[in-house]
C-alpha cells in the first residue's frame, strides 16, 4: 500500500509565515529520510487563518530540489481556476526537475468563495475542469496542438517542457459528490476519496460506485483507489486522542464555516446538507467515523480492517488535521507512521 502525508503548510497563531514554512519543510525532509512514499500538497486560497499553501506547484518544485526518492503529489490542483497552458508548462517543469516523481492530483473544490474571488462562476466548474484537463494532456502529449472549446481556443501552440522522458505524470481525480465517482471510473482514472466529511462507511459505497462505472465502461480490473483522511499516531491511544483533540475540533469548526459559506453563496442543497452535518459533529463522532487516531498498533489494525473492506491502494494521511498539533508531535507522528505503521503493509 502507498503511504503519503497530506500537507497544508498550516498557519498557527503567533508564528510567522517563515517559521511555518521552515517547519513544514523540515517535515518534508524527515519524510524523505524515513521512507514515506509520497508528500501530498494542497491548494488552498485566501485562508490565512488556516494555511500558507496556495501555490502547490511552486512548493513541489522546492521539494523536488531537496529530495531524491519520495514522490510529490498535488492534492489537488483546482483545474477550473487555472490557465491550462500555464498549468501544463509548470507541472511538466516540476516533473522534469523531480525526474518523473510528480503525481498530478486534480479536482474542482467545493469552496465557492475561492471561485468568486477568482471571478470564475462555480456553475461552470465541471465543464471548465474537463476542458482544462483535456488541454493539459494535449500540451503534454504533442509537439504542437490546436484546441477549440467553450472556454479556451488555441491555434498551433507548442508547450515546453514536456514531462520527464515523454511519459505523462500519473493523473488522479478527487471526488466528493455521488455522481462524480462513477464518472471518474467510466473515464478510467484513479480516484481520491476523503473521510474529512464522508464517513468510512460512506466511502465503501462511493468506491463501489466508482468501480461500477469502471466496469460498465468495459474495463478490466477495478481501478485504483486512494483515500485521504485525518490520521494521527502517538505512542499510546490515550496520548494520541489527547494530542489531536484541540486541533481536530478546531478543524471541524472551520470546515463547518467554510461549507456553510459555500451553501450561502451557491444555494446548493448538497452544501446545505453537508454544513448541517458538520455543525453537529463531536470529537467522539469523528473518532468513530472519520478520523483514525491511536498507537501504531491501533492505527495499523484499523487501516488493515478498512483496506480489506474497501480495497484502497493508498492513504493520504493528514497528520496535522486542523494545523494546531505542535511541530515536534507532528514529526513524531510522521516517524511512527513510517517506521511502525507502514511496515505492517509491506
Amino acid at each position: 500500500m502507498e503511504f503519503g502525508m497530506f500537507h497544508e503548510f498550516p498557519s498557527v497563531p503567533g508564528r510567522s509565515e517563515t517559521e511555518m514554512f521552515d517547519e513544514s519543510m523540515a517535515q518534508i525532509d524527515a519524510a524523505e529520510r524515513w521512507g514515506l512514499d509520497v508528500m501530498w500538497l494542497a491548494e488552498i486560497h485566501f485562508a490565512p487563518e488556516r494555511t500558507h499553501l496556495s501555490a502547490p506547484l511552486a512548493i513541489a518544485s522546492a521539494v523536488a530540489g531537496r529530495t531524491e526518492r519520495m514522490k510529490i503529489g498535488i492534492a489537488v490542483q483546482v483545474l477550473p481556476l487555472c490557465h491550462p497552458l500555464r498549468l501544463a508548462e509548470e507541472a511538466a517543469t516540476v516533473d522534469q526537475i523531480s525526474k518523473g516523481r510528480l503525481i498530478f492530483g486534480v479536482g474542482r473544490s467545493g469552496v465557492v468563495s475561492t471561485y468568486d474571488a477568482y471571478q470564475v462562476p462555480y456553475d461552470e466548474s465541471r465543464e471548465r475542469f474537463a476542458e482544462t484537463l483535456d488541454i493539459v494532456k494535449e500540451a503534454w502529449s504533442k509537439p504542437r496542438f490546436s484546441y477549440e472549446g467553450k472556454y479556451h481556443r488555441f491555434t498551433d501552440v507548442a508547450c515546453t517542457p514536456h514531462p520527464y522522458n515523454g511519459k505523462l505524470p500519473p493523473i488522479r481525480i478527487a471526488a466528493s459528490t455521488p455522481d462524480t465517482f462513477p464518472a471518474i471510473g467510466a473515464a478510467g482514472y484513479p480516484v481520491f476519496a476523503s473521510t474529512r466529511h464522508s464517513t468510512w462507511s460512506e466511502v465503501v459505497g462511493q468506491v463501489a460506485s466508482y468501480q461500477q462505472g469502471w466496469r460498465q465502461a468495459g474495463r478490466s480490473g477495478r481501478g485504483d483507489v486512494y483515500v485521504a483522511g485525518p490520521i494521527y499516531v502517538a505512542e499510546t491511544d490515550a496520548r494520541a486522542r489527547d494530542d489531536a483533540r484541540h486541533s481536530v475540533e478546531h478543524f471541524y469548526r472551520l470546515q463547518y464555516e467554510l461549507i456553510a459559506e459555500s451553501a450561502r453563496r451557491s444555494g446548493r442543497q448538497n452544501f446545505i446538507d453537508r454544513a448541517e452535518h458538520l455543525r453537529t459533529l463531536t470529537y467522539d463522532d469523528v473518532l468513530r467515523d472519520n478520523v483514525i487516531v491511536g498507537s501504531p498498533e491501533t492505527v495499523a489494525a484499523r487501516l488493515k480492517e478498512l483496506q480489506a473492506r474497501i480495497g484502497f491502494d493508498g492513504i493520504l494521511a493528514e497528520l496535522n488535521c486542523g494545523g494546531l498539533i505542535p511541530h515536534d508531535r507532528v514529526m513524531n507522528a510522521l516517524r511512527l507512521l513510517c517506521q511502525d505503521v507502514k511496515p505492517h503493509f509491506q
